[in-house]
């Protein structure tokens, strides 16, 4: 992989170009990124699925950025959807992660109102690191009471989800580097609420056309965002902006 931008060069160490600032540990929300794909015009999927979009570099980092988190957080219309297993990560990025204190695997938190989900299933059950829900006192009541035996269930408001008590509780569990993967909805919700960091956007070679959802689906930001390029780099014509958005 290459780097374009700021300063040209070759073999990129995606670890290297994507590990954050120390700064973010200092907060006690977690710093957040969102990691999103999208065709050339602006699909993030193709017949419902990101997977057509991707390619093995896409693949590459996907994985190295997951290995950089202390959570993965995505939701709960995108979990079913994109098929969610538990997160999986090879020997060496494993590795890594225990050297710098990490645990393994990262969990993964999943945002819903409605605890409507197959506990029994390997989401669940498959999991080294406990699924995370976050959730409404409602759902907690109901559906979620026969969850806690295979996650770690967090009411995080009483009829909607509140994202900032959502990440409030993570970073009270020590998660300081929150790994999100959408959907577009959530994605809109935390740039509404001012909780966005930064997005990482690869950009496939791809063409689809079509009416599907973009990045970011919901009503329109008071003020657009103006989010500033940290690097942009290149692999058989997949293009993968870093972008700072606080």
């Amino acid at each position: 992989m290459r780097r374009l931008l700021p300063t040209p060069g070759a073999d990129v160490d995606l670890f290297e170009a994507y590990t954050p600032s120390e700064n973010f540990t200092l907060a006690r929300l977690p710093w957040v990124r969102v990691n999103m794909i999208s065709s050339l015009d602006g699909a993030i999927a193709v017949r419902g699925r990101s997977g057509a979009l991707g390619g093995p570099p896409d693949r590459r980092l996907f994985n190295v950025l997951r290995s950089l988190a202390d959570v993965i957080v995505v939701g709960a219309g995108t979990m079913r959807t994109e098929r969610y297993g538990p997160a999986r990560l090879d020997h060496e990025l494993q590795t890594n992660r225990q050297a710098r204190g990490q645990p393994p695997e990262p969990p993964i938190a999943v945002i819903t109102r409605s605890c409507h989900f197959d506990w029994q299933s390997p989401f669940f059950t498959e999991a080294t690191a406990p699924p995370i829900v976050l959730t409404v006192a409602d759902a907690v009541a109901g559906p979620g009471s026969r969850g806690a035996e295979v996650a770690d269930i967090v009411t995080v408001g009483e009829t909607e989800v509140d994202l900032r008590r959502a990440l409030t509780a993570l970073g009270d569990r020590g998660m300081r580097h929150a790994l999100v993967e959408g959907g577009p909805g959530l994605n809109a919700q935390l740039a509404h609420a001012g909780l966005l960091d930064e997005l990482c956007l690869t950009l496939s070679p791809r063409v689809v056309a079509g009416d599907g959802p973009r990045v970011l689906a919901g009503p329109e930001l008071p003020e657009p965002l103006e989010p500033r390029v940290v690097q942009l780099l290149e692999e058989d014509g997949f293009l993968f902006l870093r972008l700072a958005c606080t």
